[in-house]
Formats: structure tokens, sequence, C-alpha cells
């Protein structure tokens, strides 16, 4: 039995796959560029922001260790924590700066004490919406830690 002309001009056409080729390479190439520009993207706030939490941590008590007294110490330190967050795009409400010193004393700091600076920050997600409350939500926390041992004769000069 000969197959009708009607069934050869359909399977024809559905055989043809003239110009797909281009749709094809134009779906799968947005489905897997978008994603990747935005992990891009995140990955460049994140590093970005754990750079500045790091040199924020180490600059603080490397200046806290080398002032020569309390007072300077923290309004070097200060002046320091500022400049690292204007220089890394920091947003300056969302950074944490604790100072603990070790052996504990009464003082922070102290001389023959180890100064420990501990910077915390959060990275908002790239284009999350303030809906909600999700850009909170959807933030990551980055921790940065720094140690400084300060002289025994600090203090005495």
């Amino acid at each position: 039995m000969r197959p009708s002309s009607r069934s050869e001009r359909s399977r024809s056409l559905l055989d043809d796959e003239t110009g797909s080729a281009a749709l094809e390479f134009i779906v799968a190439g947005v489905l897997l560029l978008v994603p990747l520009v935005y992990l891009v993207l995140l990955l460049g706030a994140v590093q970005e922001q754990t750079l500045g939490a790091e040199a924020a941590a180490r600059h603080t008590a490397r200046v806290i260790g080398q002032a020569p007294d309390a007072r300077t110490a923290a309004e070097r330190g200060d002046a320091v924590l500022a400049g690292v967050i204007r220089e890394y795009n920091m947003d300056a409400d969302a950074v944490d700066v604790a100072i603990t010193c070790r052996p504990r004393a009464d003082e922070c700091p102290t001389a023959g004490a180890t100064v420990i600076v501990t910077v915390r920050t959060e990275v908002a997600l790239p284009l999350m919406p303030p809906i909600f409350g999700l850009d909170e939500l959807a933030a990551i926390p980055v921790e940065a830690q720094a140690a400084q041992k300060i002289s025994r004769l600090w203090g005495d000069r």
C-alpha cells in the first residue's frame, strides 16, 4: 500500500529543522548566561566584603598594637576603620567591630596583652528586591579576625 501524499507532506514538515539551531542557541545561551552573570556578580560582592572585613580587622589591630596609649589607639583605630569601610564600599551600619584582649583585663588594650579585633558584616545579594524583607533574609554573613601582640612597655612612652 502506498502512503498518501498528505502523510508524506506532514512527515517532510516534521523532519524539516531549518532555522531551529539559531533558536536553540539563543534559548540555551540565555538560560546559561543569565545565572552565570548573576553568579559572577554575587561572587564579586562577597569577595569585596570579605577583603574589606579582613583588611579592617588586620589594620585596626595593627594600629592599636602600635599606638603609644589607649586614647591614641582608639582614635587611630576609628580612623583606620572608617577608611577601610570607605575604600571597600562597605555599609557602615552593617559593620560590627569587637575588640577583646587576651589574657582578659579590666582595660583593653593593656601592656603585654594580645588585642583581637573581630569585624562582622553582611553581603546583600545583588538585585534582591526589598519586598517583604527578602534583601535582609538573603544576606551572606562575613567575619574576619586579626590579632596583634602589644608591647610590654606599651603606655610607658
